[in-house]
């Protein structure tokens, strides 16, 4: 992912007010952020912890969105349906975005299951214990970052179908 700076980063939000744009906190660790190895940023907010932001690069252009954590337990360990690691060392949980423009303001939302704290991009880059004799791990991990990064634009294209 390439660097962005913070001006950047509060104009790239699809679904956010002028008002949450201005009051988002920024990672605890933003300056010191390795963007090489990151398919998105994301990171839950730390003085609103029901609160999360995901800046991906779509089309060119970053998009972000503001997420919202729905409280309530999953009955059944989830999968999250961006990086779909089935050996998942975090929870996995349940996040809503209200729609960009019109749609937003009447009460349009889009969920997803999701990394509680946006590990993704880790989640595909760890090696997958080898499922058969010769199977191969570094193609697996190309595979699944790739399947990342479609997961990720598909999202932002669902949430805003008019993306550019």
């Amino acid at each position: 992912m390439l660097a962005l700076t913070e001006t950047q980063i509060r104009a790239s939000f699809m679904n956010a007010s002028q008002r949450e744009r201005n009051n988002l906190n920024l990672p605890e660790n933003f300056e010191s952020l390795q963007w090489d190895g990151q398919d998105f940023i994301g990171w839950r907010d730390r003085k609103y912890p029901a609160l999360g932001y995901v800046i991906a690069w779509v089309d060119g252009t970053p998009r972000g969105i503001l997420f919202r954590h729905v409280e309530g337990r999953i009955r059944s360990r989830a999968q999250c349906a961006w990086c779909e690691d089935v050996t998942l060392p975090n929870d996995v949980v349940y996040f809503t975005a209200k729609r960009p423009g019109a749609a937003g303001r009447n009460g349009n939302t889009l969920a997803t299951l999701m990394c509680a704290n946006f590990e993704c991009s880790t989640n595909v880059r760890r090696a997958a214990p080898p499922a058969y004799l010769g199977f191969d791990v570094e193609a697996a991990k190309a595979e699944r970052m790739a399947a990342l990064q479609v997961h990720i634009e598909k999202f932002m294209h669902t949430m805003a179908p008019g993306l550019d």
